[in-house]
């Protein structure tokens, strides 16, 4: 009897610790690595040519070894597009341009960011300019002709140049059954410095001209995208801009100006994922 129950038993112990031995002798199966997750989802990089309409603003002119302090009112600008001259017979930074480099950072949400310059021209027009303030350590309040025989002219004509650092949304419009094409719409915001180039002469007094950072924009963009393949875009936009410019170099002195801008932007772009079939 004892042999019998001994052998229930073992019989009994072997039935239990035989399942952890034969798992202890199947080989472990790795888990597959886990992919990781891309930070950006795409790149996007376009060249393309703006217009642009300005507010009338204040040119305010400090020069304090010349005993002036002087605001010339409500003046006129215009802008010098430039690409109506013709594009291929110059070099394509002439004309008044822009570029964009942006990154789509949460694809089902559509947010990103964008590096975001727009090469402007600001010109003040040939007009009648009331100039209030102080003049050679005296009153003033008269009116001057504002043209270049006269002794004035005022340009950024080789650039107001705003540099933005944008939030971008993107929304889904329509698509081709294929996804062949595809039409999207953006809103982007952002600040930044303007960087203008100076090239002035007041009262008959020239500066020396050149490039300098001048201050900040601020700017709200509307666009809408044509994709073609996954590849190439067309893009239209409208943007409103917001510029204060300060320590603008003038002939022995600064000047100070804030204006808004109207533009009208049209682009070519690539688009670049940073996963899967870039050409589809």
């Amino acid at each position: 009897m004892r042999k019998i129950i001994g052998g229930l038993l073992s019989a009994m112990a072997l039935s239990v610790c035989l399942p952890f031995f034969v798992h202890a002798q199947q080989p472990q199966q790795k888990e597959p690595p886990k992919k990781k997750k891309k930070f950006i989802k795409e790149i996007y990089l376009s060249w393309g040519y703006n217009k642009e309409w300005y507010t009338h603003s204040s040119l305010h002119v400090s020069q304090p070894g010349l005993g002036n302090d002087y605001t010339m009112e409500h003046v006129k600008a215009h802008d010098h597009p430039g690409w109506d001259e013709g594009i291929f017979n110059k070099a394509l930074s002439i004309p008044q341009y822009n570029y964009r480099l942006g990154f789509l950072l949460d694809e089902k949400r559509g947010w990103g960011f964008e590096i975001n310059f727009d090469h402007t021209k600001y010109i003040i027009e040939d007009q009648n300019v009331r100039v209030k303030g102080k003049m050679n350590n005296h009153p003033v309040d008269t009116t001057v002709a504002f043209n270049e025989g006269n002794g004035f002219y005022y340009y950024l004509n080789n650039g107001a140049n705003f540099l933005l650092f944008n939030v971008t949304k993107r929304w889904h419009l329509l698509a081709t059954r294929n996804e062949k094409v595809k039409v999207d719409g953006y809103a982007k915001f952002g600040v930044g410095p303007v960087i203008p180039h100076t090239q002035n002469e007041l009262f008959g007094k020239e500066n020396h001209p050149g490039f300098q950072l001048g201050g900040w924009n601020t700017g709200f963009e509307g666009v809408v995208r044509a994709t073609f393949f996954n590849a190439f875009y067309l893009e239209y936009s409208n943007k409103l801009d917001y510029a204060r410019y300060s320590g603008v170099h003038v002939y022995e002195g600064k000047a100070h100006q804030a204006f808004g801008t109207y533009e009208m932007i049209l682009s070519l772009g690539v688009t670049i994922p940073t996963s899967g079939k870039w050409w589809r």
